[in-house]
């Protein structure tokens, strides 16, 4: 009489052990890419010889018009007039409303893409028209702190809680492969 072997046994428990594996972790994945900045004009510390007459921001997914908002300041940190933003797709522009003089700006946005995870950033340009007899809008000191240079995005990769998950169900798998191997060796 021949004991029958374990190794179908091993062979189902795996491949079930690792379809909840991949049941759990998969899903998840789309979360981890968030919406990000893919280009803006003007762009980033970009010196423009000419004033701008729009902001655009393009992003890497649809953004929800409803809770899109872009801000034009200048080097004295205050607001400039700009039209509403108008979205479309995954990108977003604000018609600039008055003729900007010679001077550093800085365009902050904050923006909620429709899987809902909201992103914010700002990033300054400068003009520099040779032309323009305005007089260059100069920055005042002030006690606010000033907006961060670079963009800043919200919740980059996976959260802690689904590595964690994520390494304990491998040391699952692997602990009870190992079992089950060290079984069929003495049967």
């Amino acid at each position: 009489m021949t004991v029958p072997s374990s190794r179908p046994t091993a062979v189902r428990l795996g491949a079930a052990v690792l379809a909840v594996l991949v049941a759990v972790l998969i899903p998840g994945s789309p979360a981890w890419a968030h919406n990000s900045l893919r280009t803006a004009t003007p762009a980033q510390d970009a010196t423009l010889p000419n004033a701008p007459t729009e902001v655009t921001l393009e992003f890497t997914q649809r953004l929800d018009p409803t809770f899109t908002t872009i801000v034009l300041t200048d080097a004295a940190k205050r607001k400039l007039p700009t039209g509403e933003p108008v979205v479309t797709g995954a990108t977003s522009a604000v018609r600039v409303t008055d003729p900007l003089p010679n001077g550093t700006y800085t365009v902050a946005y904050r923006v909620v893409s429709v899987d809902g995870h909201p992103v914010q950033g700002s990033y300054p340009f400068t003009v520099a028209d040779p032309t323009s007899s305005a007089a260059p809008v100069a920055a005042v000191s002030s006690s606010a702190p000033a907006p961060s240079a670079a963009a800043v995005e919200s919740g980059s990769g996976p959260s802690a809680g689904v590595l964690v998950l994520g390494a304990a169900l491998a040391f699952l798998v692997l602990t009870t492969a190992g079992l089950l191997r060290r079984r069929a060796a003495r049967r």
